[in-house]
């Protein structure tokens, strides 16, 4: 009986379990009604619109598919281009370096899908607890409260079924972008190896024979690879590390160009100065054969040669892309050259490129190394015959034979190397020496360019009285020429170690040598904090010797009064001291308690023999803040007479009206009787002795003195002279006269006229000067 009420009613016995399970699991149970079905619906809203609000937001899915794109392109490339036989070291790096790159960048796309996939999981259990929720379902069970809430529940029941439709689209398609970047991510991982070995392995086949000797090799070698097969497998691999390259220094290429931009407003502004026709009439017809007033190749031409010093870490193709173009460019500027000549140097720019296209060709055949081996021999014979000619007025003639002679070295020697089966060395010399000998000549070309600009604003300057017009143009001139050499010799040293593979290997081994943790005692240090402390003091000794050039008093003579004589100079100078000398303390490293140390030391060190100089250093500081005289000042001090040139902190300097430039402590200048005769004014009163007979007629010559003084230059008018007896002996009467002079420094000149012109004038009276 009991079995056949079972089978004859089963619906109803599954819907009474149903509902007794639901009872005693979930806490939303009818009898909650309606308090619960209330707080379900505004739980459901919220939910919806929470989800909705992050789907409308969206995870950033379509820049996530498109990073994970690039960086599955960028991958791809490395490994097409690993396939090639041959690859330099520097290349290996640049491989090594874009793969740890792209392993970043993959690590941060797999932690943004990682906490996006986290977040929509729980989004879509959220959906999918409040789907399942029994209150919220209108079950049509004639409960008068969910048949008032009726429209809202399928609203809700609608609402979670599209949220969590597209809750778990969302979903797929974070789970398919977590598997792309897991198989990125063992891709990558297999590349690191790979490189790693191959690093490995040209770090043991670098001095050891690669291929056959010359003479056992075969006519053509059976590559796996064609020829044309092996350039595109190497230009994928080149494309990819020069496109690396330039995302990763954009900012280095801004600062670059922001320089060029200067230069080319510099250049051209002062050589649309120079066309001016008042100003062409004073400095002359300018021939400037590298410069022009719109000199977009000369910049070209200085951005690309400042180019090694920002990208020091540069590719190798990089670099001789660089080299052709400058070959290109200084082509341009080579118009006089002969018909013969030009053939040479176009059968040099052939070659180059020749040399550059085979390098990335693994043939190992006998027909491509006697290529090769016909380049360099065509490269020695051009170094030799340039070696004796050659004449670069930019440069010493030892720095110009130097670099040929390198290059002609590195040359037999890719010769020797590539006969004896070092095949990839011999490319990398090869290379090497040409690249250096083609960076001399854009070199030279550029410092002949900077130089030209230089003399231009030299010129600009003195018309228009400008900052330049106050230094010395000839040493200004030379020691520029000298600074442009030292650059010239760390740019070339830059791209020859750079091609040579040995940049990074000396610049660490540098940065290693000069941060490497010191102690001397108890005291800790560094040779580069000593180098920073030293580098400080030097900039800024030569910055505070330039200051007065600033202020327009760098050129003190007695050609005239000084137009700014309240200079604060002195004032600028100990600023730029005290100031370096705190940043020199700081760069050295050392704690304030060792500096105190050392200034109780020094503070010994005065006491028993520095009491001079910390005398004439405050003295210093109390003439800079007192101010007795001031730079142009017309000062006496015992028997020293002259102009004041200078006010330093330890001594100053005086130029005497001999042309002599004394210098004197600061001790002396305040502790003895200083007399300053232009403090408030630069006249000054001058005296003239003379004798006449007694006989002579002392109005008629006090007219004449009248007269004369009237006609004199640099004579006070309104302060009348004054002609007074001044001793009367036997036959013989002293005059003294007595007059002003409106500037101390034209004196001497003034005493000369006058007595020049009184001599005639008594001549022409006939009254005798005894």
């Amino acid at each position: 009986m009991k079995y056949s009420f079972l089978a004859r009613y089963p619906l109803i016995i599954l819907f009474t379990l149903a509902c007794l399970v639901s009872y005693a699991q979930v806490a939303d149970s009818t009898s909650k009604i309606p308090d619960t079905l209330l707080f379900k619906i505004k739980q459901a809203q919220a939910t919806v619109t929470e989800v909705n609000a992050s789907n409308k937001q969206g995870y950033n899915f379509e820049v996530i598919a498109s990073d994970v794109a690039k960086i599955n392109t960028d991958v791809a490339a490395l490994k097409q281009g690993l396939k090639a036989r041959d690859i330099d070291t520097k290349a290996l790096q640049s491989y090594e370096l874009i793969l740890k790159d792209a392993g970043n960048r993959l690590e941060k796309v797999k932690n943004a899908l990682m906490k996006s996939n986290d977040n929509l999981q729980q989004m879509m259990e959220k959906v999918l607890t409040l789907s399942n929720d029994t209150v919220l379902v209108d079950d049509q069970t004639g409960n008068a409260d969910k048949v008032l809430y009726s429209n809202q529940l399928k609203v809700i029941k609608l609402r979670l079924q599209n949220t969590g439709e597209v809750t778990g689209a969302n979903l797929e398609r974070s789970g398919k972008l977590l598997a792309e970047v897991s198989a990125i991510d063992i891709l990558i991982n297999d590349l690191k190896t790979a490189v790693a070995d191959r690093l490995q392995q040209q770090g043991k086949i670098a001095l050891g024979r690669e291929v056959p000797v010359l003479w056992e090799s075969t006519l053509w070698a059976n590559e796996k690879l064609s020829i044309w097969e092996q350039v595109k497998n190497s230009y994928l691999g080149q494309k990819q590390i020069i496109q690396y390259f330039f995302s990763s220094t954009w900012d280095k290429r801004i600062l670059l160009w922001v320089i060029a931009l200067v230069f080319f407003v510099w250049v051209h502004r002062n050589a649309k100065l120079a066309s001016r026709p008042a100003v062409k009439r004073k400095i002359g017809e300018l021939k400037f054969s590298d410069l022009h007033p719109f000199p977009f190749l000369a910049t070209l031409i200085v951005a690309l040669n400042l180019l090694p010093l920002l990208e020091s870490d540069a590719p190798s193709i990089y670099i001789e892309i660089i080299q052709l173009v400058l070959l290109l460019a200084i082509t341009k500027h080579l118009t006089a050259l002969s018909v013969k000549q030009w053939r040479v140097w176009l059968q040099f720019i052939v070659a180059y490129l020749f040399l550059i296209s085979i390098a990335t060709v693994s043939n190992q055949g006998i027909a491509m190394r006697l290529l090769l081996i016909g380049l360099h021999l065509f490269f020695i014979f051009m170094a030799l015959r340039l070696f004796a000619k050659l004449r670069l007025q930019q440069f010493p003639k030892k720095y110009v034979k130097a670099v040929l002679a390198i290059g002609i070295f590195l040359n037999v020697l890719a010769i020797v190397l590539n006969i004896f089966g070092r095949l990839s060395l011999s490319k990398v010399l090869a290379l090497a020496g040409v690249v250096g000998c083609i960076q001399l000549l854009a070199l030279a070309i550029f410092i002949q360019i900077i130089l030209d600009a230089l003399e231009l604003q030299l010129r600009i300057s003195a018309c228009s009285k400008g900052i330049f017009s106050r230094i010395n143009h000839g040493k200004t001139r030379q020691s520029v020429k000298k600074i442009l050499w030292w650059l010239a010799i760390v740019i070339w040293s830059v791209v020859f170690l750079n091609h040579l593979n040995l940049m990074d290997v000396l610049f660490n081994s540098l940065k290693t040598a000069l941060s490497k943790p010191r102690s001397f005692g108890a005291v800790h240090f560094s040779f580069g904090n000593i180098l920073f402390f030293i580098l400080i003091i030097y900039i800024a000794n030569k910055i505070q010797k330039g200051v007065p050039i600033v202020f327009g008093e760098g050129t003190l003579s007695y050609e005239g009064q000084v137009e700014q004589k309240s200079s604060k100079v002195a004032l600028i100078r100990l600023i730029i001291i005290i100031v370096a000398l705190l940043l020199a303390l700081t760069a050295s490293g050392l704690p304030m308690d060792r500096v105190t140390v050392i200034l109780g030391a020094l503070g010994v060190g005065i006491g028993l023999g520095m009491q001079n100089i910390v005398n004439n250093f405050v003295s210093g500081v109390i003439l800079i803040f007192e101010r007795p005289f001031r730079i142009g000042d017309f000062v006496e001090l015992a028997d020293k007479k002259g102009r004041v040139k200078d006010i330093g902190i330890r001594s100053s300097k005086l130029l005497t009206q001999q042309g002599a430039e004394v210098i004197i402590p600061n001790g002396d200048l305040l502790s003895g009787r200083l007399v300053n005769w232009t403090l408030s004014h630069d006249y000054v009163k001058t005296e003239l002795l003379f004798k006449v007979p007694v006989e002579t007629d002392l109005d008629q010559l006090k007219k004449l003195i009248d007269e004369q003084l009237a006609k004199t230059q640099h004579r006070m008018e309104h302060l009348p002279p004054e002609m007074l007896v001044n001793t009367i002996a036997a036959g013989a009467i002293e005059i003294k006269l007595l007059t002003w002079v409106e500037n101390i420094y034209a004196e001497p000149l003034f005493k000369s006229e006058l007595m020049i012109g009184l001599i005639k004038r008594l001549n022409e009276a006939e009254i005798k000067i005894l």
